[in-house]
């Protein structure tokens, strides 16, 4: 591990969205049971206002829901959720595959009005790269990528801030393994400011440079994190890259002359050109083996989390101080769970610097704290716990031998079974300071959903929503909980989607309207 620099140990411990670890102020705190106070009162019940299915995925974010491929949205913030925009039916190259919501921040001052507003980052099936207004579905631009490589997904760098657009990995033609020409390149990244929207630059992740096992990159915190296939991850500094690599900066909308080839940056056909070329292995910020679930870096004081790179640990969770990578006493996080699905772990969201570990049964929210005796020695310790409700987890089954003597045999029950309560998600919300939990249950042959609402700070139950629609476990489900609205998003059997709209609702009982 090579931490010889400030600004790399700054790079490195804001990767995969680690929080910063500042604490609430009184005056945050309070306006949050202010807000909290009438959603969780005696009277207040969440009600099914609105249905609508979809042959099409269905996506949320921010208040808005997302139809057909982004095509169509609507706002949850209303009692029911109204119709924002419908854009004209698109062809099959010009379907929208990926987007990002941007909120403009306040300080900034944008030539165009529409600007200021929520607006939407669409990646397009044929490599266009559009900025729509997410109220009114307008475009405000569009950026031409390539007409070389197939883009296919977008990713925060910074969030509000940078992000990138990565396209699909490089195979080789048959033609060309038949010519014995080998394919170094992996895949080509696209980076851009967002406000206002400007190119940073276009770079390939070649094999030579990163090594033959490189099989995936992702951009997070100002890191380029490459994933190997031995079950390795190295990061680097993307600001060293561009310093270190970049040829020429590039403006969207001016003439640019690289390599022979002229044309609009960003116009068709000449898109955006390479202009980063890493011609050699930067130094790694950071080089983890693990086994599974990749790596998270985060809490208080920084840590990471991951499992070591022999099956012996499967099933275990390993957490690590970032300055010298000390196992924390208590640090081997192990649940022991005997179920079909495994158990999962991820820093907390606010800024507590705690860490959330959910199975099955049982959700452990973990804070890490220094030992008393050795102030550079740290300890991994139960903040609280939250348990689902279990019968005895062992059924009996009563036989009756030749010679009539009983027996009961004991089943042992996986700790998922569908018959026990059984936690399927965990979300915090930050506006209430709240973790929302979805449990399931089975009753009359069927799954019955319930979305609980628990204090942040003490994991005290607060309040239980029961979803009216049934949940079949073995389709996708998403939830969200924002504030005075529940989203449940599923697929169907008939391989459809349905979203369902649950809202705070004080002594009305008005049927939901179905879309």
């Amino acid at each position: 591990m090579d931490l010889n620099s400030v600004n790399g140990l700054y790079i490195l411990l804001h990767v995969f969205g680690a929080v910063s670890c500042r604490a609430p102020s009184i005056g945050k705190s309070a306006n949050k049971q202010l807000l909290r106070a009438p959603r969780l009162q005696d009277g207040a019940e969440f009600t099914k206002v609105w249905t609508k299915s979809s042959k099409s995925l269905i996506s949320y974010e921010s208040g808005r829901i997302y139809f057909e491929n982004y095509r169509c949205s609507y706002t949850s913030l209303t009692p029911q959720p109204q119709l924002l925009y419908e854009m004209p039916k698109r062809s099959k190259a010009e379907k929208i595959e990926d987007s990002l919501l941007c909120q403009c921040p306040i300080d900034k001052a944008l030539p165009w009005a529409l600007e200021q507003k929520p607006s939407l980052l669409a990646l397009t099936a044929n490599n266009w790269l559009y900025h729509l207004s997410a109220d009114t579905g307008q475009t405000l631009h569009r950026v031409y990528l390539s007409s070389h490589f197939k883009f296919r997904s977008l990713g925060w760098d910074v969030s509000q801030e940078t992000f990138y657009v990565k396209t699909i990995q490089h195979k080789q033609t048959p033609l060309a393994r038949q010519a014995g020409v080998e394919n170094n390149v992996l895949m080509h990244l696209a980076i851009f400011k967002v406000f206002p929207l400007d190119v940073i630059g276009l770079l390939e992740i070649n094999k030579k440079v990163f090594g033959k096992s490189v099989v995936d990159v992702l951009l997070s915190q100002g890191v380029l994190a490459v994933s190997h296939s031995s079950k390795c991850v190295k990061l680097y500094s993307f600001e060293y890259i561009v310093k270190k690599f970049r040829t020429k900066k590039l403006v969207l909308g001016q003439e640019c002359d690289l390599y022979g080839a002229r044309g609009i940056v960003g116009d068709a056909p000449y898109g955006i050109p390479i202009n980063i070329h890493i011609k050699e292995c930067p130094p790694a910020l950071f080089e983890m083996s693990y086994l599974d679930n990749g790596i998270q870096i985060g809490g208080h004081p920084w840590h990471y989390i991951y499992t070591p790179n022999h099956k012996r640990h499967r099933g275990t969770h390993h957490i690590c101080s970032i300055r010298d990578g000390a196992l924390a006493k208590n640090g081997v996080q192990d649940m022991k769970c005997d179920s079909l699905e495994a158990d999962w772990i991820f820093f907390h969201p606010d800024d507590s610097g705690r860490i959330i570990h959910a199975g099955p049964s049982t959700i452990n929210v973990l804070k890490i704290k220094a030992e008393k005796e050795f102030h550079s020695e740290y300890e991994v310790v139960c903040d609280f716990s939250i348990m689902a409700s279990r019968g005895n987890s062992a059924s009996s089954q009563v036989t009756v031998t030749s010679s009539g003597r009983t027996v009961k045999k004991r089943i042992q029950q996986l700790e998922d079974d569908p018959e026990q309560e059984t936690f399927k998600m965990v979300k915090y919300e930050d506006e209430l300071d709240l973790l929302a939990i979805v449990d399931v249950s089975h009753t009359e042959d069927e799954g019955q959903a319930s979305v609980r609402l628990h204090h942040n700070k003490s994991g005290a139950l607060l309040k239980k929503i029961a979803l009216q629609e049934p949940w079949d476990v073995t389709y996708s489900h998403e939830v969200y909980f924002d504030r005075d609205t529940i989203i449940h998003i599923e697929q169907e059997r008939n391989n459809s989607y349905c979203c369902h709209v649950y809202k705070i609702n004080e002594g009305q009982t008005d049927d939901p309207v179905n879309t």
